[in-house]
């Protein structure tokens, strides 16, 4: 998973390039996403490529949500594709996130 960044005044976008965030690259997406959570506190993910997400995709972005929490940070996801957003729905996980959909 290729991930890009734009760091602007008040938060970091990371733009997934990836049509998938599953169980085979999940540990990658957070051990690439990690970096930019330990540096800033306000982080948009745009998930507008992402096509799919399973239970691993999920966890891993709970993962990231707990971390930026811990510090008082927050995580907005911006880009969900209606299948996208209905597997948050599915687990109650849109209750979770501030979902955005403008950057």
């Amino acid at each position: 998973m290729d991930l890009t960044t734009d760091i602007t005044d008040d938060s970091t976008i990371v733009r997934f390039q990836g049509q998938y965030l599953d169980l085979s690259n999940a540990d990658t997406f957070v051990s690439e996403v990690t970096p930019y959570l330990e540096a800033h506190s306000k982080i948009v993910f745009d998930m507008s490529e992402v096509d799919f997400v399973d239970s691993s995709g999920l966890g891993a972005l709970m993962a990231c949500r707990r971390q930026l929490l811990a510090v008082g940070g927050n995580l907005t996801l911006y880009g969900l594709s209606k299948k996208v957003r209905s597997a948050f729905e599915v687990a109650r996980m849109h209750r979770l996130f501030v979902i955005a959909e403008t950057t």
